[in-house]
């Protein structure tokens, strides 16, 4: 009996081992970025979705025919898988570099689209309307006639065909009181004002305030228009992903980059402001189609580490397109002039369609092989390589997926750094955008200053560029979140203080350096730290908590009419809250050496 009962325990402690063995294996899986890539299955080509709109990773990746044929030649580097098609093509050659450079041209639309907002609803000096025959009278003293202190009332009960403006000031001011006095029920009294006049020589000339009255309390409707911008990229960044991996890179970039051009251009000629509405939220929907569609068909096309270089050369069009929409903004100072000047370059990408591919790689998922073939061929010639006669390409296999954003949290290592990545973007677009959107609202000349904010931008992504190749990314993304909060910290100081303008400007613009770093960094540091299998979801659900800030960025700018120096302080703490959550994100630094099995357990618990 005894002898029984051992068995039967020892049946269970070895059902309980191999249970915790298996635990231990998930846990390694979910946390494959921190390991040697040595150590775990190729990354796939791809990560496509299912009928259900959930990623569905690639199980079997196509083998090299040249590491096939070399067994001992490892990938072209060890940090970065490759594949069949880099192999055969070239990881990165000259058809890349000209694919790549003219995929990065779609950013250029698209930032003209999210910048130009600055200068369309810019604040404008108004006040109530003079009568026909007064329009010649100074607007000073019209406002003390009028009482409009607050240009939106004005004072009720007086016949103004009794002034011209032929009279004196103070004999206005005399009759204008006589004429209130002569009408007792109406004395004192301010009625609101139906139509009013702007100024013509703040160099900011007409627009949406102009055009369609928004002062007073139509004042919010131009926030309103911005948060519809916006609120289209918050939509299209949650489905553009499944629409590009299920009709293709490059018919969901071209399709949304028409649908653009061709709202672009209708914002031109309209005249309804809630049609305009209308128009600015289909806008951002089909514009942030346009990055995430060019931005997946430029890594796509390149290999190995250059996915991540590739990635962010995407982002240089970013701070050129910047310091072009200001030079426009100042030559045309009309907000419809400046909706045709951003509106026509889209017409022009339209006609890449003749020269950019498809992705290759999405191509041979789908077994398109045939297609596949001429893209490798054309670009094996361009790239001066020699393709051997025989080589072969097979499709992938592909599995259903159950993984949802409910896998986010199945694991410590997971809830842990999604918590923190949804925190991050939230803030790490807050900040971004609430510099670049309020650049009306800090004082200064408004062109120049947006200007400045593109240039500085182009060193902070080069800075970055280089560092991250260096060195650990935590440490570098957590510096840029608390550079920016002392810098903004120091321009709220600064705020309200004319003879201290230029120094507020300054800290700014380093501000806008260290943010723009910090900007570049993070989307390659998210996809880093989430396991291939899940990363679509991990960033997916990062875009979300981006579109929430995003939505919420027009209504920074109301936080100066409650108190001066309230922006910048919303701006710093967030910025201080950002960096303080990376530090609980880990390094992403690769292990060179393949990892023994205690080590691995060791790697495990360190998360």
């Amino acid at each position: 009996m005894p002898k029984r009962q051992s068995a039967a325990s020892l049946t269970h402690d070895i059902a309980a081992g191999m249970e915790r063995e298996l635990e231990l294996e998930l846990e390694l899986e979910l946390e494959r970025p921190l390991l040697s890539s040595k150590e775990h299955a190729k990354i796939p080509l791809c990560v496509m979705h299912d009928t259900a709109g959930k990623p569905s990773p690639i199980t079997t990746p196509t083998q090299s025919p040249m590491a096939a044929a070399e067994p001992g030649t490892g990938p072209a580097d060890d940090e970065d898988e490759t594949d069949v098609i880099g192999d055969l093509m070239g990881h990165y050659g000259k058809w890349q570099l000209l694919m790549t450079v003219l995929l990065s041209l779609f950013q250029v639309p698209n930032t003209f689209h999210i910048s130009s907002s600055v200068y369309q609803a810019a604040n404008k000096e108004f006040w109530c309307q003079r009568p026909p025959h007064l329009q010649q009278l100074p607007v000073d003293v019209w406002r003390n006639l009028s009482s409009s202190h607050d240009n939106c009332h004005m004072r009720a009960g007086i016949d103004w065909s009794q002034l011209s403006n032929e009279t004196l000031p103070a004999q206005m001011e005399q009759q204008a009181a006589s004429a209130a006095a002569a009408d007792s029920a109406n004395d004192g009294k301010l009625i609101a004002c139906n139509s009013w006049e702007y100024a013509t020589d703040d160099n900011v000339g007409n627009t949406w305030t102009s055009q369609w009255d928004l002062v007073c309390d139509k004042e919010h409707l131009k926030n309103v228009a911005e948060m519809f911008f916006l609120l289209g990229v918050a939509t299209g960044g949650i489905i553009s992903g499944y629409l590009s991996d299920k009709f293709g890179r490059k018919t969901m970039l071209f399709i949304s980059a028409v649908l653009q051009t061709i709202f672009g251009l209708w914002l031109y000629f309209c005249s309804s402001f809630e049609l305009y509405l209308t128009l600015r939220a289909l806008l951002g929907l089909v514009s942030v189609s346009v990055t995430y569609s060019g931005l997946i068909l430029a890594i796509e096309y390149v290999d190995g580490k250059w996915r991540t270089i590739a990635g962010m050369y995407n982002l240089f069009p970013l701070p050129i397109s910047y310091m072009i929409i200001s030079g426009l903004a100042y030559l045309t100072q009309d907000y419809q002039s400046l909706q045709l000047c951003i509106g026509i370059p889209g017409i022009f990408l339209c006609f890449l369609w003749f020269v950019v591919p498809e992705s290759p790689r999405w191509l041979l998922v789908k077994g398109r092989i045939e297609e596949v073939r001429r893209i490798i061929e054309a670009a094996a010639v361009f790239n001066g390589r020699q393709l051997p006669p025989d080589y072969q390409l097979t499709p992938p296999t592909q599995e259903s997926s159950s993984q949802d954003f409910t896998y986010l949290f199945r694991s410590s290592y997971l809830r842990r750094i999604s918590i923190c990545f949804l925190c991050i973007w939230f803030t790490m677009n807050l900040v971004y955008y609430g510099i670049i959107l309020n650049m009306s609202s800090f004082g200064g000349n408004v062109y120049l200053n947006s200007a400045l904010a593109g240039l500085v931008e182009i060193p902070a992504i080069a800075v970055a560029m280089y560092i991250i190749t260096k060195v650990g990314k935590k440490w570098l993304f957590c510096a840029t979140l608390f550079c920016a909060g002392a810098a903004c910290c120091c321009a709220a100081i600064t705020e309200g203080r004319e003879d201290m303008l230029w120094l507020k400007i300054t800290f700014l613009m380093m501000g806008k350096f260290t943010i723009s770093a910090g900007n570049t960094i993070m989307p390659v540091y998210t996809a880093e730290l989430y396991p291939t299998a899940i990363r679509n979801v991990g960033v997916g659900a990062c875009n979300v908590a981006a579109g929430l800030a995003l939505i919420l960025t027009p209504y920074l700018s109301l936080l100066n009419k409650i108190e001066g120096h309230l922006l910048m302080t919303l701006l710093t703490a967030w910025s201080i809250f950002g960096g303080f959550v990376v530090l609980f994100l880990p390094e992403t630094a690769v292990r060179k050496n393949a990892p023994s099995a205690t080590n691995r357990q060791n790697a495990a618990k360190q998360v």
